[in-house]
């Protein structure tokens, strides 16, 4: 942390804070051995000569800043690669890594190598055959090849099946042919793509003796090994520039009857003989493994990236002097308005309550893959739609509290150099990427159904949906918090049911079973939102109760504030979905109402103390508003003189044009 003198407002609010900090930070990385291994590797990153910038990359140009962001990942990951643990999988890397932050110290952008690590390694390790995983795993593992994930298109996302890009195969020289046969059929949007990978995952349809197979996976270099430059047949290049993003390269490729050898599909799950004989996987889904994978991952990101945004306008909060609560006194903080606590504070419940989900969901994803190699797949359909309901759900809630966070550091959150729109950027990216998140829902409202009818004819569902069973209504409501996982659950059956006697009333009406489905298609995601929101309700909770006993009184009770934030926040958010399908009543609103505001006022002198347990250094935050000690108006002054346009007295469009349009001239 920083060395300088602290602000004085910062001093006294960690002063005030009930419980060990540090204590907190050891509980979220999983032990004190945990953080000091964490700290000792951003120490290590850091002092890598020339791997901080000197000018900010705000003000760099855009292949400026691609190009200084390249030079950065060499610095990066040589490092990061020396301190891996070899002996873990990919998969067991990812779950290591989750607190681990570093890397956006380094890329306030994001990096150019991300899709290598997100997406190659991950799709190698769960699609490639035995030798294949091999070979190229080795080579990947060591950056010898660096690569990406091309799945979407021009013309086609979250479709899979509406992919136009084709591989045929060519029994007589053992080759798949790629081609796109439109505009709409270019790869678009893998990061990475544009000009720093020289081989990449391609999904492709699989035609073989005219017959469609399906999407498949290929491994296809698309670049020199030494010269770097295209291959034949590839057309491949940069989308430009984004929201946000802006350093990962993003990228579009085209195919002109490429060819590749029969060994560059990958062939885990489904097989090309020489002959052309395919040898199909016993469960086509296991080809969304990835996306499934990274899915779940989305909802730590999520969580973490809420985390940092909560960072900065927390302490700002704790800074900001501004207008009164009574006459006569002082400009308080704006942390002391009771308003300002009820936007700011959710984002540190809400950080627990999906990297707690995003925990829980992890250890269901690593059971499902040690699973696999027994050809146990009883799980894929629960994962699947767990995966997509929480990342809509994860993504949907932290681009929507940044964005608030911004709002409520008032104009100076509007700076870039506050980082919270930057921030912003990096959030709502993931309301659309792996998934956009009307369609995530709807996958998830189409599991939903089929539960809500074998619920029905009484057959067994996945624990998740267990609820569904359940038939009765709610006799009452207390107001606690097992009433409140309850009464969010009868919301979700609820709307499912209606959902669904509404879907067959179209049916009978005589509807297609798609047009029917399309008309409740605004009821089904409600319902699948709603269940989202039960689950999350749920595992808090219960991962609360579970992992905090050890912990010392004033953490355990500072948490279930935290669980009780949460659920009375949701619970008045969604007032209008639990009076319809539960017995809630004014006099239990208004409890709710009165516990809520208690409950802000109880976290009030550990908010400030809550967001220290983050552990993100300064050079993580990237924000004049968020730094540990608190000199606000000291950095923004700092930042505003790194300006370009600050560098002269006077900037050569005044003598250019301003001069000569004043006097008449121009």
């Amino acid at each position: 942390m920083s060395s300088a003198k602290v602000n004085e407002d910062l001093d006294r609010e960690r002063k005030k804070c009930v419980f060990n900090i540090e204590e907190l930070t050891n509980f979220l990385d999983g032990g004190s051995e945990s953080t000091r291994r964490r700290r000792e590797t951003e120490n290590k990153i850091l002092s890598i000569k020339g791997i901080r910038d000197v000018v900010p990359e705000e003000y760099l140009s855009h292949k400026e800043r691609y190009e200084n962001a390249i030079r950065k990942a060499v610095l990066y990951y040589r490092a990061a690669k020396q301190m891996e643990d070899s002996t873990k999988s990919v998969f067991e890397n990812f779950r290591m890594n989750f607190r681990n932050s570093i890397m956006w110290a380094v890329f306030k952008d994001n990096s150019p190598f991300g899709l290598h690590y997100a997406m190659f390694l991950p799709t190698i390790e769960g699609q490639a055959d035995d030798k294949q995983k091999e070979y190229w795993l080795k080579r990947a593992n060591n950056l010898e090849i660096i690569g990406t994930y091309a799945q979407t298109e021009l013309g086609h996302g979250t479709f899979i099946r509406g992919l136009e890009t084709t591989a045929t195969y060519d029994a007589e020289t053992e080759e798949f042919i790629l081609h796109s046969p439109t505009l709409t059929a270019y790869k678009w949007w893998p990061g990475n793509l544009g000009q720093t990978v020289n081989y990449c995952i391609v999904i492709a349809q699989l035609i073989i003796n005219g017959k469609n197979y399906g999407t498949q996976p290929f491994m296809v270099q698309v670049r020199d090994e030494e010269t770097h430059a295209p291959l034949p047949g590839i057309k491949i290049g940069e989308i430009g520039p984004k929201l946000g993003f802006n350093t990962v390269n993003n990228g579009f490729l085209g195919f002109d009857h490429h060819r590749i050898p029969r060994d560059r599909m990958l062939m885990k799950n489904t097989q090309v003989l020489k002959d052309g004989t395919v040898v199909a996987s016993p469960n086509s889904k296991l080809a969304y493994f990835t996306m499934v994978f990274v899915r779940v991952t989305i909802v730590m990101n999520s969580a973490n990236t809420m985390a940092r945004a909560a960072t900065v306008a927390i302490r700002y909060s704790a800074i900001r002097r501004q207008s009164k609560i009574r006459p006569g006194e002082p400009e308080p903080q704006i942390l002391d308005f009771v308003s300002q606590q009820h936007k700011l504070l959710i984002g540190i419940a809400s950080y627990y309550a999906f990297s707690m989900t995003a925990m829980w969901l992890w250890d269901i994803f690593a059971k499902f893959t040690s699973e696999l190699a027994a050809g146990k797949l009883n799980q894929l359909p629960e994962l699947h739609a767990l995966s997509c309901c929480l990342k809509a759900l994860s993504s949907s809630d932290c681009a929507a509290l940044v964005e608030r966070f911004r709002q409520a550091c008032g104009g100076h959150g509007y700076l870039l150099s506050s980082n919270l729109p930057q921030l912003y950027g990096l959030a709502t990216a993931a309301c659309t990427y792996e998934g956009e998140n009307t369609v995530m829902y709807l996958q998830t409202a189409r599991s939903l159904a089929k539960a809500w009818r074998q619920a029905n004819e009484g057959k067994d569902l996945f624990d998740t949906m267990g609820y569904l069973a359940d038939k009765s209504s709610m006799k009452q409501w207390d107001g606690s918090l097992g009433c409140i996982v309850t009464g969010f659950q009868k919301v979700a059956a609820g709307k499912l049911a209606t959902s669904m006697q509404n879907f067959d009333k179209y049916r009978k009406s005589g509807l297609s079973y798609e047009d029917a489905w399309n008309k409740c298609s605004v009821q089904l995601i409600g319902a699948a939102e709603a269940h989202g929101r039960a689950i999350i309700m749920k595992m808090f909770r219960s991962e609360v109760e579970r992992t905090v006993p050890a912990l010392s009184n004033q953490l355990q009770t500072v948490i279930r504030q935290l669980v009780q934030l949460y659920f009375y926040y949701w619970t008045i958010e969604k007032l209008g979905d639990l009076l319809l399908y539960t017995p809630i009543t004014q006099k239990d609103v208004n409890d709710i109402q009165r516990k809520y505001e208690d409950v802000l006022e109880a976290l009030r002198p550990n908010a400030v103390g809550l967001v220290d347990a983050f552990d993100f250094r300064d050079e993580v935050l990237h924000s004049t508003l968020g730094s540990y000690d608190g000199r606000v108006y000291e950095r923004l002054m700092e930042e505003a003189l790194k300006s370009p346009l600050n560098q002269e007295p006077v900037n050569q469009s005044f003598h250019k044009y301003l001069k000569p349009f004043m006097q008449g001239k121009l």
